[in-house]
């Protein structure tokens, strides 16, 4: 019987290769999940008329750290089910706020491709989390540890 929606093998991908997620759409219940649970409680999240009088920034913002999650739970679901193995490094940069209301998608391109041990390998891409208007929010690059294809 075939197993469906398992992820990528390391070995199935090509240097150069893109891919996009589907969307998610931030709600409010996201942001005061999100900043509860991680103590995240800082009054440009909690307190709307302080953002309004001294954010700079208008609408409800989300954290940078929220979109980053997110943006890995997409790719999570769509690319790496029983293939993904380990998360090694990133670099990341914000390039403009997320708000409620926005919806994400990730963007990706693979950028460096090489076998490691027993079949694995390492991947590194290239991801931009876009929002509804097309603008990217946030860039990074993870290095994964991937399972190969079976034999």
């Amino acid at each position: 019987m075939e197993f469906v929606g398992l992820g990528l093998y390391w070995n199935n991908l090509e240097i150069g290769q893109e891919f996009r997620t589907i969307g998610r759409t931030i709600t409010e219940a996201d942001l005061v999940n999100f900043i509860s649970c991680t103590g995240m409680l800082e009054v440009i999240f909690t307190d709307v008329e302080y953002l309004a009088s001294h954010g700079g920034i208008s609408g409800r913002v989300v954290p940078g750290a929220l979109a980053y999650t997110y943006a890995e739970g997409l790719l999570v679901q769509s690319t790496m089910q029983h293939t993904g193995l380990a998360f090694l490094n990133m670099e990341l940069d914000i390039k403009g706020p997320t708000f409620v209301g926005d919806t994400i998608h990730v963007e990706c391109e693979v950028i460096e491709l090489s076998a490691t041990s027993k079949g694995r390998g390492k991947v590194r891409t290239f991801n931009k989390i876009v929002n509804q208007k097309n603008e990217t929010v946030l860039t990074y690059n993870p290095l994964r540890i991937m399972a190969g294809r079976p034999e």
